[in-house]
């Protein structure tokens, strides 16, 4: 697929590591000549440096022949006017922007064809938003991930000592969990990944990752881990795009406090949110921390523009008493360093927009992509079409499916059924498969078992 990415921000940047490693033409468009030097000498892309949102520049770029453009510059306005070039000067079919300003997000009717004709809108502080919001929901989970409309749920917690299925098989679980069935997609140990057998033994601080339905998550948490107390007391530093609108989505279900350092942007956002407490003052000033009774905090997590500042206030957070404290980091580098450490997840706004993209570049019908493990892995929907004849999956028991190694089939939602996958489950037409792939490198066969042959009308 021949791609144009427009900006080479961390967002762009993270999109053209993930692309051309999947054989895909990359030209990335950016200002900063020495920024896509930097890019080149490490990826296998073209670059074009100028203005994104200029056609001449688009043209430059191989907009003529494009397959896709994907405007994710430092400015929505660009962003906008670049899909808006590349539809009416070259009949680019798929066109993705990242519009971060509410104020455009809130009149959807801006984005339709016979407007500003963006066919996907990219959003990263609402996934982000929303991301946070499901690790609050789900107490000890390290990440949970949304499928089949929030039907279903990839999971990934850590097993603890004394948790009562460590030192058992997998095959124990679903006898433990007395009809809430689920399904083990993947085990890492010390960072290895171990295949998910029947007769894989779980030990503790084994990294597990699981699929249910969204009902049946507490119940299989409780088997791989000590079951937490609900979160009650939530405080957010910072109180931009992403601490505002956690604080307005949460506020009314618990007690919801905001640091904000700016004082004018303090006053706004006060005015702005009904039952949230807003602190004007640094998140990383020890004597306002245990005045605001960090000890009593559940959860502490920092979402300001500035990494240092949120890993370091997380640390002091934790060190003071808070139960649970998040980071949002920008920088992988960073997220390898502090993950498992002082902080206990560290949130990579990357990660959470690369899913939303891979998922209309993927070929055949795939609904939804998450990347896993720092983009080394991947969960995938992919929708099932065609006939027996037609189809490499259709019509076929799991077992008998040619998955590469290391992919795992997880579960299947067929209408309103959600299906954990056996070895004599047999696929059918227009079920959502959802797929676990621990390298990510052998998308292509995945992707290539989900395309319908030639004789598929």
């Amino acid at each position: 697929m021949k791609i144009i990415i427009l900006g080479a921000g961390q967002v762009g940047t993270t999109v053209a590591q993930n692309l051309a490693s999947e054989a895909n033409d990359i030209t990335v468009v950016d200002r900063n000549g020495a920024l896509l030097r930097e890019m080149q000498d490490r990826l296998d892309i073209r670059t074009v440096q100028g203005r994104a949102s200029h056609p001449d520049i688009l043209r430059q770029a191989g907009a003529d022949d494009a397959d896709m453009v994907i405007a994710v510059t430092n400015s929505d306005e660009t962003n906008m006017v670049a899909c808006q070039c590349a539809w009416t000067l070259f009949h680019t079919p798929t066109k993705i922007a990242r519009v971060r300003a509410p104020e455009y997000l809130k009149h959807p009717a801006l984005f339709s064809q016979g407007a500003l004709p963006i066919d996907v809108l990219i959003s990263p502080e609402q996934l982000v938003t929303d991301y946070i919001m499901r690790l609050i929901e789900h107490p000890g989970a390290l990440q949970v991930l949304d499928f089949a409309g929030g039907r279903v749920r990839l999971v990934a917690v850590r097993a603890y000592y004394g948790g009562p299925l460590v030192g058992h098989e997998l095959r124990d679980l679903n006898q433990h969990l007395k009809g809430a069935e689920a399904r083990v997609a993947a085990i890492y140990r010390k960072g290895r990944a171990i295949e998910p057998t029947g007769k894989a033994v779980i030990e503790a601080d084994d990294e597990v990752f699981f699929l249910a339905a969204a009902q049946n998550i507490p119940a299989v948490m409780k088997e791989l881990r000590r079951a937490e107390k609900p979160f009650r007391r939530l405080m957010f530093a910072g109180g931009g795009n992403i601490g505002r609108r956690l604080a307005a989505a949460l506020e009314g279900r618990y007690r919801v406090k905001v640091i904000e350092h700016d004082l004018e942007h303090a006053r706004r956002v006060a005015e702005q949110l009904r039952h949230t407490i807003v602190l004007q003052g640094d998140a990383a000033d020890e004597d306002l921390l245990l005045e605001e009774n960090i000890e009593d905090t559940d959860v502490f997590c920092a979402v300001t523009d500035d990494d240092e500042a949120n890993i370091l206030s997380a640390m002091l957070a934790k060190r003071l008493g808070a139960r649970k404290v998040m980071a949002l980091i920008n920088r992988a580098a960073y997220v390898d360093l502090v993950q498992s450490g002082a902080v206990d997840i560290a949130i990579s706004p990357q990660q959470a927009t690369i899913g939303s993209l891979l998922t209309h570049v993927r070929r055949g019908d795939v609904v939804m992509v998450h990347a896993l493990r720092r983009g080394a892995a991947e969960a995938i929907e992919a929708v099932a079409h065609g006939d027996p004849s037609s189809s490499r999956v259709v019509g076929r028991m799991v077992e008998e499916i040619k998955l590469p190694e290391g992919a795992r089939i997880g579960a299947i939602v067929r209408g309103d059924d959600v299906i954990m996958a056996h070895h004599d489950t047999v696929i059918e037409s227009e079920d959502h498969v959802l797929l676990f792939l621990v390298d990510k490198r052998r998308i292509n066969e995945v992707e290539r078992l989900f395309q319908v042959g030639l004789t598929f009308l």
